[in-house]
Parts: structure tokens; sequence; C-alpha cells
């Protein structure tokens, strides 16, 4: 479903989606909270969601859609312009699988959704980690920075999780990921799926902000 103040864009987005044998647009909302309410009647699997909208914007739906237990399987991805990149990482860290830009190509976008709706969730790994590396470099860089909870949380993970989950934040496929690491993607998959239990993250893109959030993995600002 679609979630955007712009009926014009609401529009588009039906006739794009529509045209698609394996897709269907199952709700239009103009602001936040109707996002919500539909994508519980409706039974959305997606949730195209632009951040700036009247009433209950973007960021907030997508909080309250991730600490709704009854839309654990719903995946929100954030449509953005790029003079926001600050509300795109909150959305992240609230719960969103990803974002893309509001130029991106109609391939781009319907493919986005394919990769949302199969739980792959980040949907442009090396772009989402330059994003997040980006903010979270904006502080001074001191370790006072890092979420101590979530550092310790760490401890939790095995060597080999630890070492998959710098790969993930790195922007790496499981595909890529086995080859470094010389193991199967079978194998990278377990890894991460249990480093995502471990740590409460709900896909890779969580995976993404915690292994900054905690110092793990160190912003570089190019």
């Amino acid at each position: 479903m679609r979630a955007d103040d712009q009926a014009l864009l609401r529009s588009a987005f039906r006739v794009l989606v529509d045209s698609e044998p394996d897709m269907e647009v199952v709700g239009e909302a103009s602001d936040g909270a109707e996002a919500v309410r539909l994508a519980k009647e409706r039974g959305a699997d997606v949730v195209l969601m632009d951040i700036r909208m009247p009433g209950t914007d973007g960021l907030a739906a997508t909080r309250m859609i991730s600490a709704d237990p009854s839309l654990a399987h719903v995946r929100v991805v954030i449509l953005t312009t790029f003079e926001v990149d600050d509300y795109v990482v909150q959305s992240l860290r609230a719960g969103a699988s990803g974002f893309l830009g509001k130029g991106s190509e109609p391939d781009e976008l319907l493919s986005a959704i394919r990769v949302a709706a199969g739980g792959e969730a980040l949907l442009s790994p090396t772009a989402t980690k330059g994003l997040i590396a980006r903010f979270l470099a904006q502080g001074d860089g001191a370790d006072d920075d890092r979420d101590p909870a979530r550092a310790e949380r760490l401890d939790a993970l095995t060597g080999r999780e630890r070492e998959v989950l710098v790969q993930v934040a790195g922007g790496h496929s499981n595909d890529e990921i086995a080859e470094r690491l010389e193991v199967s993607p079978l194998t990278v998959k377990t890894h991460v799926n249990r480093a995502m239990s471990k740590l409460g993250a709900r896909d890779r893109a969580q995976l993404v902000v915690i292994a900054y959030e905690s110092g793990l993995v160190r912003p570089r600002v190019e």
C-alpha cells in the first residue's frame, strides 16, 4: 500500500503497481494514522511510506507499525528526497526496512517492493550503509555517542556472528559474505537470522543501524 498526502502520486503508484501480475495496491493513505489503520484492515505486506505528511507523519507511523505485534509481517519502505536523510535514519531505527529516493525509476520501485515483500528488506545495502554512517558520524566520534546497551547485547553474539554482522553493515549480500568468509550462503543466512534474533532486529536494515550504534563498525566520511 502507499501512504502519501499527494493524490496524484498515489494514483501514479497505483497504476504502476496494479500493472504487475504479482502485485496489488490494497490501500491508499493520505497520512500516517490512516496508513497504520489500512495496513491492519487490508493485510498489507509492504507500506511505501512518505515522511512528510499532515497529522501523523511517516516517522511516527513507522514506529506505530513496528511496535504493533499484529503488524510484525509488514515491511515499511521509506520514500524520501535526500534533503531529509536524518529522518530516514530515524525511520530505520524505528523499524523501517529500507528507503528509496523519489527520483527512482519505476523498475527500481517495483524491484524494491518485491525485495521487501520477500523479507530481504535492505533495499540498497551500500547506499543505506553510507547514509547511516554519514549521519551517525555527525557527532564528535566519541565513544560516548555509542549506545552502551546495544554494545552489551553484542556479547550474546558468537565470533562468527560478529564477523557476519560487520559484513552486513558493509552492505554486502549473503552471497558476497559467503565468498569473503569462505562459507556457504545458507550458513551466512543462518548467522544473520541468529544475530537478528539475539539483537531484536526486524531485518538487515536494523542490523546495520545496531552495528554502527554499538560501535562495532565505525562511520567513515569520505
